[in-house]
Protein backbone atom coordinates (compact mmCIF):
# COMPACT_ATOMS: atom_id res chain seq x y z
CA UNK A 1 0.00 0.00 0.00
CA UNK A 2 1.26 3.48 -0.80
CA UNK A 3 2.97 5.21 2.14
CA UNK A 4 0.54 8.15 1.99
CA UNK A 5 -2.29 5.82 3.00
CA UNK A 6 -0.25 3.82 5.49
CA UNK A 7 -0.35 6.45 8.22
CA UNK A 8 -3.04 7.91 10.47
CA UNK A 9 -4.40 11.03 8.77
CA UNK A 10 -7.40 13.34 8.89
CA UNK A 11 -9.04 14.75 5.79
CA UNK A 12 -11.84 17.12 4.83
CA UNK A 13 -14.19 16.62 1.88
CA UNK A 14 -14.94 19.86 0.05
CA UNK A 15 -15.26 20.33 -3.70
CA UNK A 16 -13.63 23.33 -5.38
CA UNK A 17 -17.01 24.77 -6.40
CA UNK A 18 -18.02 24.88 -2.71
CA UNK A 19 -15.25 27.31 -1.78
CA UNK A 20 -16.27 30.87 -0.81
CA UNK A 21 -15.77 33.77 -3.17
CA UNK A 22 -17.39 36.49 -5.21
CA UNK A 23 -18.30 34.40 -8.26
CA UNK A 24 -21.14 31.96 -8.84
CA UNK A 25 -18.98 29.12 -7.49
CA UNK A 26 -15.57 28.52 -6.02
CA UNK A 27 -12.46 28.44 -8.20
CA UNK A 28 -8.69 27.93 -8.04
CA UNK A 29 -7.94 31.40 -6.73
CA UNK A 30 -7.15 32.93 -3.37
CA UNK A 31 -9.86 31.08 -1.40
CA UNK A 32 -8.42 27.71 -2.42
CA UNK A 33 -5.07 28.72 -0.92
CA UNK A 34 -6.85 30.06 2.15
CA UNK A 35 -8.52 26.67 2.57
CA UNK A 36 -5.17 24.88 2.35
CA UNK A 37 -3.89 27.18 5.10
CA UNK A 38 -6.95 26.29 7.20
CA UNK A 39 -6.23 22.57 6.71
CA UNK A 40 -2.60 23.04 7.67
CA UNK A 41 -3.49 24.98 10.81
CA UNK A 42 -5.95 22.27 11.85
CA UNK A 43 -3.38 19.50 11.34
CA UNK A 44 -5.38 18.06 8.45
CA UNK A 45 -3.19 16.45 5.78
CA UNK A 46 -5.76 15.38 3.15
CA UNK A 47 -8.09 17.53 1.05
CA UNK A 48 -10.62 15.44 -0.85
CA UNK A 49 -12.43 16.92 -3.86
CA UNK A 50 -14.89 15.62 -6.45
CA UNK A 51 -13.91 15.04 -10.12
CA UNK A 52 -12.44 18.12 -11.80
CA UNK A 53 -13.77 17.50 -15.32
CA UNK A 54 -15.77 19.83 -17.55
CA UNK A 55 -19.41 19.28 -16.64
CA UNK A 56 -22.59 19.31 -18.70
CA UNK A 57 -25.37 21.79 -17.94
CA UNK A 58 -26.51 19.85 -14.86
CA UNK A 59 -23.19 20.61 -13.16
CA UNK A 60 -22.55 17.00 -12.16
CA UNK A 61 -18.82 16.29 -11.88
CA UNK A 62 -19.65 12.63 -12.54
CA UNK A 63 -20.90 13.32 -16.10
CA UNK A 64 -18.08 15.14 -17.87
CA UNK A 65 -17.15 16.03 -21.44
CA UNK A 66 -13.74 14.42 -21.05
CA UNK A 67 -12.00 11.91 -18.79
CA UNK A 68 -8.85 14.04 -19.00
CA UNK A 69 -9.72 17.73 -19.45
CA UNK A 70 -10.10 20.07 -16.51
CA UNK A 71 -13.12 22.29 -15.99
CA UNK A 72 -12.35 25.83 -17.29
CA UNK A 73 -15.14 27.14 -15.05
CA UNK A 74 -12.70 26.62 -12.16
CA UNK A 75 -10.10 28.93 -13.69
CA UNK A 76 -9.40 32.00 -11.59
CA UNK A 77 -9.52 35.15 -13.72
CA UNK A 78 -7.33 37.25 -11.39
CA UNK A 79 -4.47 34.83 -12.12
CA UNK A 80 -4.67 35.81 -15.80
CA UNK A 81 -4.60 39.50 -14.91
CA UNK A 82 -1.58 39.02 -12.65
CA UNK A 83 0.38 37.54 -15.57
CA UNK A 84 -0.43 40.48 -17.80
CA UNK A 85 -2.46 38.43 -20.25
CA UNK A 86 -5.72 40.17 -19.39
CA UNK A 87 -6.39 43.81 -18.59
CA UNK A 88 -8.41 44.11 -15.40
CA UNK A 89 -10.47 46.87 -17.00
CA UNK A 90 -11.42 44.72 -20.00
CA UNK A 91 -15.09 43.92 -20.22
CA UNK A 92 -17.02 41.71 -22.56
CA UNK A 93 -19.72 43.82 -24.15
CA UNK A 94 -21.24 41.02 -26.20
CA UNK A 95 -21.57 38.40 -23.49
CA UNK A 96 -23.39 38.12 -20.21
CA UNK A 97 -23.91 35.54 -17.48
CA UNK A 98 -22.09 32.22 -17.67
CA UNK A 99 -20.14 33.02 -20.83
CA UNK A 100 -18.39 36.07 -19.35
CA UNK A 101 -15.63 33.86 -17.91
CA UNK A 102 -15.24 32.06 -21.23
CA UNK A 103 -14.98 35.37 -23.08
CA UNK A 104 -12.35 36.67 -20.64
CA UNK A 105 -10.26 33.52 -21.06
CA UNK A 106 -10.44 34.00 -24.84
CA UNK A 107 -9.24 37.60 -24.42
CA UNK A 108 -6.45 36.32 -22.17
CA UNK A 109 -5.37 33.88 -24.89
CA UNK A 110 -4.78 36.70 -27.34
CA UNK A 111 -3.07 38.68 -24.60
CA UNK A 112 -0.88 35.64 -23.98
CA UNK A 113 0.10 35.52 -27.66
CA UNK A 114 0.89 39.22 -27.74
CA UNK A 115 2.48 39.90 -24.37
CA UNK A 116 3.90 36.75 -22.82
CA UNK A 117 7.54 35.78 -22.55
CA UNK A 118 8.97 33.28 -25.04
CA UNK A 119 9.54 30.87 -22.16
CA UNK A 120 5.79 30.73 -21.46
CA UNK A 121 5.05 30.20 -25.15
CA UNK A 122 7.46 27.27 -25.23
CA UNK A 123 5.86 25.90 -22.07
CA UNK A 124 2.44 26.06 -23.74
CA UNK A 125 3.75 24.26 -26.84
CA UNK A 126 5.31 21.56 -24.66
CA UNK A 127 2.02 21.16 -22.77
CA UNK A 128 0.17 20.66 -26.07
CA UNK A 129 2.71 18.05 -27.20
CA UNK A 130 2.70 16.18 -23.89
CA UNK A 131 -1.11 16.09 -23.71
CA UNK A 132 -1.72 15.47 -27.42
CA UNK A 133 -2.91 11.91 -26.72
CA UNK A 134 -6.16 13.39 -25.39
CA UNK A 135 -5.97 17.15 -25.99
CA UNK A 136 -6.11 17.02 -29.81
CA UNK A 137 -9.35 15.04 -29.87
CA UNK A 138 -10.89 16.95 -26.95
CA UNK A 139 -10.22 20.41 -28.39
CA UNK A 140 -11.70 19.42 -31.76
CA UNK A 141 -14.67 17.74 -30.05
CA UNK A 142 -15.44 20.82 -27.97
CA UNK A 143 -15.03 23.18 -30.94
CA UNK A 144 -17.44 21.07 -33.00
CA UNK A 145 -19.87 20.80 -30.11
CA UNK A 146 -19.91 24.58 -29.82
CA UNK A 147 -20.34 24.93 -33.58
CA UNK A 148 -23.38 22.64 -33.44
CA UNK A 149 -25.04 24.45 -30.52
CA UNK A 150 -24.03 21.92 -27.82
CA UNK A 151 -25.64 18.98 -29.59
CA UNK A 152 -24.42 15.53 -28.63
CA UNK A 153 -21.92 14.14 -31.17
CA UNK A 154 -24.40 11.52 -32.39
CA UNK A 155 -26.51 14.39 -33.78
CA UNK A 156 -23.66 15.86 -35.85
CA UNK A 157 -23.40 15.48 -39.64
CA UNK A 158 -22.57 11.87 -40.49
CA UNK A 159 -18.97 12.47 -41.71
CA UNK A 160 -18.06 14.17 -38.40
CA UNK A 161 -20.12 11.82 -36.28
CA UNK A 162 -18.17 8.89 -37.74
CA UNK A 163 -14.84 10.77 -37.80
CA UNK A 164 -14.23 10.40 -41.53
CA UNK A 165 -10.61 11.51 -42.12
CA UNK A 166 -11.35 14.18 -44.71
CA UNK A 167 -14.13 15.72 -42.60
CA UNK A 168 -11.88 15.75 -39.53
CA UNK A 169 -9.04 17.37 -41.49
CA UNK A 170 -11.31 20.14 -42.76
CA UNK A 171 -12.79 20.72 -39.31
CA UNK A 172 -9.33 21.08 -37.74
CA UNK A 173 -8.46 23.68 -40.37
CA UNK A 174 -11.77 25.55 -40.18
CA UNK A 175 -11.82 25.69 -36.37
CA UNK A 176 -8.10 26.14 -35.74
CA UNK A 177 -8.40 29.41 -33.79
CA UNK A 178 -11.14 27.99 -31.58
CA UNK A 179 -9.19 24.76 -31.07
CA UNK A 180 -6.05 26.65 -30.05
CA UNK A 181 -8.05 28.69 -27.54
CA UNK A 182 -9.50 25.51 -26.02
CA UNK A 183 -5.98 24.12 -25.67
CA UNK A 184 -4.98 27.35 -23.93
CA UNK A 185 -7.89 26.94 -21.49
CA UNK A 186 -6.57 23.52 -20.56
CA UNK A 187 -3.04 24.86 -20.24
CA UNK A 188 -4.26 27.52 -17.81
CA UNK A 189 -6.37 25.05 -15.84
CA UNK A 190 -3.49 22.61 -15.39
CA UNK A 191 -1.05 25.38 -14.47
CA UNK A 192 -3.43 26.76 -11.85
CA UNK A 193 -4.22 23.32 -10.46
CA UNK A 194 -0.59 22.20 -10.29
CA UNK A 195 0.42 25.46 -8.61
CA UNK A 196 -2.27 24.83 -5.99
CA UNK A 197 -1.13 21.24 -5.61
CA UNK A 198 2.48 22.33 -5.13
CA UNK A 199 1.43 24.84 -2.46
CA UNK A 200 -0.73 22.23 -0.70
CA UNK A 201 2.09 19.67 -0.72
CA UNK A 202 4.48 22.29 0.66
CA UNK A 203 2.00 22.81 3.50
CA UNK A 204 1.92 19.06 4.16
CA UNK A 205 -1.52 18.61 2.54
CA UNK A 206 -2.17 15.83 0.01
CA UNK A 207 -4.85 16.24 -2.66
CA UNK A 208 -7.35 13.37 -2.88
CA UNK A 209 -9.22 13.10 -6.18
CA UNK A 210 -12.13 11.08 -7.50
CA UNK A 211 -12.27 9.21 -10.81
CA UNK A 212 -15.75 8.21 -12.04
CA UNK A 213 -15.67 4.63 -13.26
CA UNK A 214 -17.83 5.50 -16.29
CA UNK A 215 -17.66 8.39 -18.73
CA UNK A 216 -20.47 10.38 -20.30
CA UNK A 217 -21.82 9.26 -23.68
CA UNK A 218 -21.64 12.88 -24.80
CA UNK A 219 -17.88 13.09 -24.34
CA UNK A 220 -14.72 13.36 -26.37
CA UNK A 221 -13.73 9.91 -25.14
CA UNK A 222 -16.72 8.06 -26.57
CA UNK A 223 -16.66 10.08 -29.82
CA UNK A 224 -12.94 9.41 -30.40
CA UNK A 225 -12.71 5.87 -28.94
CA UNK A 226 -15.98 4.26 -30.00
CA UNK A 227 -14.49 0.77 -30.09
CA UNK A 228 -13.79 1.00 -26.36
CA UNK A 229 -17.54 1.16 -25.58
CA UNK A 230 -20.60 -0.99 -26.20
CA UNK A 231 -22.19 0.85 -29.10
CA UNK A 232 -23.98 -0.33 -32.23
CA UNK A 233 -22.77 0.42 -35.77
CA UNK A 234 -24.52 3.79 -35.72
CA UNK A 235 -22.76 4.77 -32.48
CA UNK A 236 -25.85 4.39 -30.28
CA UNK A 237 -25.91 2.69 -26.89
CA UNK A 238 -27.87 -0.55 -26.60
CA UNK A 239 -27.06 -0.92 -22.89
CA UNK A 240 -26.42 1.73 -20.26
CA UNK A 241 -24.85 1.78 -16.79
CA UNK A 242 -26.46 2.27 -13.40
CA UNK A 243 -27.13 0.45 -10.16
CA UNK A 244 -30.09 -1.70 -9.11
CA UNK A 245 -32.56 -0.64 -6.39
CA UNK A 246 -30.67 0.16 -3.17
CA UNK A 247 -30.49 2.38 -0.10
CA UNK A 248 -30.74 5.51 -2.24
CA UNK A 249 -33.55 4.59 -4.67
CA UNK A 250 -36.37 2.04 -4.93
CA UNK A 251 -36.02 1.93 -8.72
CA UNK A 252 -32.23 2.02 -8.73
CA UNK A 253 -30.23 4.64 -10.59
CA UNK A 254 -30.17 4.72 -14.39
CA UNK A 255 -27.02 6.74 -14.99
CA UNK A 256 -27.16 6.39 -18.77
CA UNK A 257 -23.40 6.02 -19.30
CA UNK A 258 -22.10 3.62 -21.94
CA UNK A 259 -20.62 0.33 -20.78
CA UNK A 260 -17.07 -0.58 -21.66
CA UNK A 261 -16.20 -3.01 -24.42
CA UNK A 262 -13.83 -4.89 -22.18
CA UNK A 263 -12.81 -7.37 -24.91
CA UNK A 264 -11.48 -4.51 -27.03
CA UNK A 265 -9.79 -2.80 -24.09
CA UNK A 266 -8.14 -6.02 -22.99
CA UNK A 267 -6.74 -6.66 -26.49
CA UNK A 268 -5.17 -3.20 -26.38
CA UNK A 269 -3.57 -3.66 -22.94
CA UNK A 270 -6.14 -1.29 -21.39
CA UNK A 271 -4.27 1.64 -22.96
CA UNK A 272 -7.26 3.99 -22.64
CA UNK A 273 -7.53 3.34 -18.90
CA UNK A 274 -3.77 3.50 -18.35
CA UNK A 275 -3.63 6.91 -20.05
CA UNK A 276 -6.64 8.08 -18.04
CA UNK A 277 -4.88 7.14 -14.82
CA UNK A 278 -1.76 9.00 -15.98
CA UNK A 279 -3.76 12.25 -16.08
CA UNK A 280 -5.22 11.63 -12.64
CA UNK A 281 -1.82 10.87 -11.13
CA UNK A 282 -0.54 14.20 -12.39
CA UNK A 283 -3.35 16.00 -10.59
CA UNK A 284 -3.68 14.08 -7.32
CA UNK A 285 -1.69 12.40 -4.57
CA UNK A 286 -4.52 9.94 -3.78
CA UNK A 287 -7.25 8.70 -6.14
CA UNK A 288 -10.62 7.18 -5.30
CA UNK A 289 -12.14 4.89 -7.94
CA UNK A 290 -15.84 5.70 -7.83
CA UNK A 291 -18.14 2.65 -8.07
CA UNK A 292 -15.18 0.28 -7.71
CA UNK A 293 -17.49 -2.73 -7.74
CA UNK A 294 -18.03 -2.02 -11.47
CA UNK A 295 -14.51 -3.27 -12.11
CA UNK A 296 -15.67 -6.74 -11.05
CA UNK A 297 -19.20 -6.58 -12.47
CA UNK A 298 -21.39 -3.64 -13.47
CA UNK A 299 -25.18 -3.31 -13.68
CA UNK A 300 -26.11 -3.36 -17.36
CA UNK A 301 -29.52 -1.95 -18.28
CA UNK A 302 -31.16 -2.19 -21.72
CA UNK A 303 -31.11 1.33 -23.19
CA UNK A 304 -34.87 1.09 -23.77
CA UNK A 305 -35.59 0.83 -20.03
CA UNK A 306 -36.65 3.98 -18.17
CA UNK A 307 -35.41 2.79 -14.76
CA UNK A 308 -32.60 0.59 -13.45
CA UNK A 309 -34.88 -2.17 -12.13
CA UNK A 310 -34.40 -4.52 -15.08
CA UNK A 311 -30.76 -5.29 -15.70
CA UNK A 312 -28.00 -7.81 -15.18
CA UNK A 313 -24.51 -7.91 -13.72
CA UNK A 314 -21.98 -7.86 -16.56
CA UNK A 315 -18.54 -9.17 -15.61
CA UNK A 316 -15.49 -6.92 -15.94
CA UNK A 317 -11.76 -7.84 -16.01
CA UNK A 318 -10.87 -5.72 -13.00
CA UNK A 319 -7.90 -7.83 -11.97
CA UNK A 320 -6.26 -7.57 -15.40
CA UNK A 321 -7.02 -3.84 -15.57
CA UNK A 322 -5.54 -3.02 -12.16
CA UNK A 323 -2.51 -5.16 -12.97
CA UNK A 324 -1.96 -3.23 -16.22
CA UNK A 325 -2.22 0.07 -14.32
CA UNK A 326 0.23 -1.17 -11.69
CA UNK A 327 2.72 -2.35 -14.34
CA UNK A 328 2.66 1.08 -15.99
CA UNK A 329 2.42 3.36 -12.94
CA UNK A 330 3.69 1.28 -10.03
CA UNK A 331 2.07 0.99 -6.61
CA UNK A 332 -0.18 4.04 -6.64
CA UNK A 333 -2.40 5.41 -3.85
CA UNK A 334 -5.84 4.13 -4.85
CA UNK A 335 -8.97 3.96 -2.70
CA UNK A 336 -11.85 1.67 -3.63
CA UNK A 337 -15.35 3.13 -3.33
CA UNK A 338 -16.78 -0.23 -2.31
CA UNK A 339 -20.29 0.87 -1.32
CA UNK A 340 -23.57 -0.64 -2.46
CA UNK A 341 -24.06 -4.30 -3.35
CA UNK A 342 -20.65 -5.76 -2.55
CA UNK A 343 -19.91 -9.44 -3.19
CA UNK A 344 -17.01 -11.63 -2.03
CA UNK A 345 -15.58 -11.27 -5.56
CA UNK A 346 -15.50 -7.45 -5.23
CA UNK A 347 -13.86 -7.73 -1.82
CA UNK A 348 -11.27 -10.14 -3.23
CA UNK A 349 -10.44 -7.73 -6.06
CA UNK A 350 -10.00 -4.89 -3.58
CA UNK A 351 -7.90 -6.99 -1.20
CA UNK A 352 -5.73 -8.55 -3.93
CA UNK A 353 -4.39 -5.07 -4.64
CA UNK A 354 -4.37 -4.04 -0.95
CA UNK A 355 -6.73 -1.12 -1.61
CA UNK A 356 -8.45 0.65 1.28
CA UNK A 357 -12.23 0.51 1.13
CA UNK A 358 -14.73 3.01 2.51
CA UNK A 359 -16.68 2.98 5.77
CA UNK A 360 -19.67 5.28 6.18
CA UNK A 361 -20.96 5.93 9.69
CA UNK A 362 -24.44 6.81 8.43
CA UNK A 363 -24.69 3.18 7.23
CA UNK A 364 -23.45 1.68 10.50
CA UNK A 365 -26.36 1.70 12.92
CA UNK A 366 -28.90 -0.76 11.62
CA UNK A 367 -28.77 -2.92 14.75
CA UNK A 368 -26.56 -5.68 13.35
CA UNK A 369 -23.35 -6.11 15.39
CA UNK A 370 -21.63 -7.54 12.30
CA UNK A 371 -22.36 -4.41 10.27
CA UNK A 372 -19.06 -3.67 8.45
CA UNK A 373 -19.58 0.09 8.91
CA UNK A 374 -19.49 -0.11 12.72
CA UNK A 375 -16.11 1.20 13.93
CA UNK A 376 -15.35 -1.91 16.00
CA UNK A 377 -15.40 -3.94 12.75
CA UNK A 378 -12.77 -1.83 10.93
CA UNK A 379 -9.20 -2.68 10.14
CA UNK A 380 -6.54 -0.05 9.55
CA UNK A 381 -6.63 -0.25 5.78
CA UNK A 382 -9.80 1.75 5.18
CA UNK A 383 -11.14 5.29 4.91
CA UNK A 384 -13.93 6.26 7.30
CA UNK A 385 -16.45 9.04 6.60
CA UNK A 386 -19.33 10.41 8.60
CA UNK A 387 -21.02 10.74 5.20
CA UNK A 388 -20.15 11.33 1.55
CA UNK A 389 -21.22 13.87 -1.07
CA UNK A 390 -24.19 11.57 -1.82
CA UNK A 391 -25.39 11.47 1.79
CA UNK A 392 -27.41 13.96 3.77
CA UNK A 393 -25.34 16.00 6.20
CA UNK A 394 -24.84 14.16 9.48
CA UNK A 395 -27.03 16.61 11.38
CA UNK A 396 -29.73 16.34 8.71
CA UNK A 397 -29.56 12.57 8.76
CA UNK A 398 -29.82 12.41 12.56
CA UNK A 399 -32.89 14.65 12.41
CA UNK A 400 -34.54 12.26 9.95
CA UNK A 401 -34.15 8.94 11.76
CA UNK A 402 -36.39 7.47 14.45
CA UNK A 403 -36.04 7.87 18.20
CA UNK A 404 -35.03 4.20 18.53
CA UNK A 405 -32.31 4.59 15.92
CA UNK A 406 -30.96 7.69 17.64
CA UNK A 407 -31.01 5.85 20.97
CA UNK A 408 -29.05 2.96 19.47
CA UNK A 409 -26.36 5.37 18.21
CA UNK A 410 -26.33 7.11 21.58
CA UNK A 411 -25.72 3.84 23.41
CA UNK A 412 -23.15 2.57 20.91
CA UNK A 413 -21.13 5.76 21.25
CA UNK A 414 -21.05 5.43 25.03
CA UNK A 415 -23.81 7.88 25.97
CA UNK A 416 -21.87 10.99 24.94
CA UNK A 417 -22.48 14.33 26.63
CA UNK A 418 -21.75 16.18 23.38
CA UNK A 419 -24.33 16.38 20.53
CA UNK A 420 -24.56 13.18 18.47
CA UNK A 421 -23.36 14.78 15.25
CA UNK A 422 -20.21 15.88 17.09
CA UNK A 423 -19.85 12.45 18.69
CA UNK A 424 -19.89 10.81 15.25
CA UNK A 425 -17.00 13.00 14.09
CA UNK A 426 -15.22 12.02 17.33
CA UNK A 427 -15.90 8.34 16.55
CA UNK A 428 -14.56 8.58 13.00
CA UNK A 429 -11.34 10.28 14.10
CA UNK A 430 -10.90 7.88 17.03
CA UNK A 431 -11.31 4.76 14.88
CA UNK A 432 -8.44 2.54 13.72
CA UNK A 433 -8.97 3.58 10.09
CA UNK A 434 -5.79 5.08 8.67
CA UNK A 435 -7.70 7.91 7.03
CA UNK A 436 -10.76 9.68 8.46
CA UNK A 437 -12.48 12.17 6.14
CA UNK A 438 -15.14 14.58 7.37
CA UNK A 439 -17.35 16.58 4.98
CA UNK A 440 -17.03 20.31 5.58
CA UNK A 441 -20.79 20.53 6.22
CA UNK A 442 -20.39 18.25 9.25
CA UNK A 443 -17.58 20.34 10.71
CA UNK A 444 -19.84 23.38 10.30
CA UNK A 445 -22.77 21.43 11.89
CA UNK A 446 -25.13 22.18 8.99
CA UNK A 447 -28.51 20.63 8.22
CA UNK A 448 -30.11 18.94 5.21
CA UNK A 449 -30.46 22.14 3.19
CA UNK A 450 -26.68 22.13 2.82
CA UNK A 451 -26.24 18.65 1.32
CA UNK A 452 -24.25 18.44 -1.91
CA UNK A 453 -26.19 15.84 -3.88
CA UNK A 454 -29.33 13.71 -3.67
CA UNK A 455 -28.81 10.59 -5.83
CA UNK A 456 -31.54 9.85 -8.33
CA UNK A 457 -32.51 13.52 -8.68
CA UNK A 458 -31.45 15.92 -11.44
CA UNK A 459 -32.10 19.37 -9.99
CA UNK A 460 -30.66 21.47 -7.18
CA UNK A 461 -27.46 19.45 -6.78
CA UNK A 462 -23.76 20.42 -6.76
CA UNK A 463 -24.50 24.01 -5.74
CA UNK A 464 -23.62 24.13 -2.03
CA UNK A 465 -21.00 26.66 -0.87
CA UNK A 466 -19.71 27.62 2.53
CA UNK A 467 -18.65 30.95 4.00
CA UNK A 468 -15.86 31.45 6.50
CA UNK A 469 -18.19 33.14 8.98
CA UNK A 470 -20.02 29.81 9.31
CA UNK A 471 -16.92 28.37 11.01
CA UNK A 472 -16.87 29.30 14.67
CA UNK A 473 -13.76 29.47 16.81
CA UNK A 474 -15.23 26.68 18.94
CA UNK A 475 -15.75 24.39 15.93
CA UNK A 476 -12.22 25.04 14.68
CA UNK A 477 -10.70 24.46 18.11
CA UNK A 478 -12.69 21.28 18.75
CA UNK A 479 -11.81 19.74 15.39
CA UNK A 480 -8.12 20.67 15.67
CA UNK A 481 -8.04 19.18 19.17
CA UNK A 482 -9.54 15.89 17.97
CA UNK A 483 -7.10 15.63 15.06
CA UNK A 484 -4.22 15.92 17.51
CA UNK A 485 -5.84 13.82 20.25
CA UNK A 486 -6.17 10.83 17.94
CA UNK A 487 -2.69 11.21 16.42
CA UNK A 488 -3.85 12.18 12.94
CA UNK A 489 -1.40 15.05 12.43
Amino acid sequence: MNDILNKRRAGILLHITSLPGAGAHGDLGREAYHFVKFLHDAGVTVWQVLPLGMTHNDGSPYQCLSAHAGNPALINIDWLVERGWLNRAEKCEECAGDCVRQCLITKAYYGFLERTEQQDKEHFKRFCRDKAFWLDDFSLFLALRNEFNQQCWNQWPEPLKHREPEAIKKARSRLKKHIDCIKFEQYVFFRQWLELKYYANQQGVFLFGDIPIFVSYDSADVWSHRDAFKLDKSGNMFVVAGVPPDYFSETGQRWGNPHYNWDYLKKNNFDWWVERMKTQLEQFDIIRIDHFRGLEAAWEIPATEDTAVNGLWAKAPGHALLKAIKVEHGQIPLVAEDLGIITPEVEALRDDFDLPGMKILQFAFGGDPDNPYLPDNYDKNCVVYTGTHDNDTTLGWLNSISHDERNYIYNYLGCPTIPLHCALIHSALASVANLAVIPMQDILELGSEHRMNTPGTSGGNWQWRFQWDQLSTEQMSRFTHLVGLFNRK
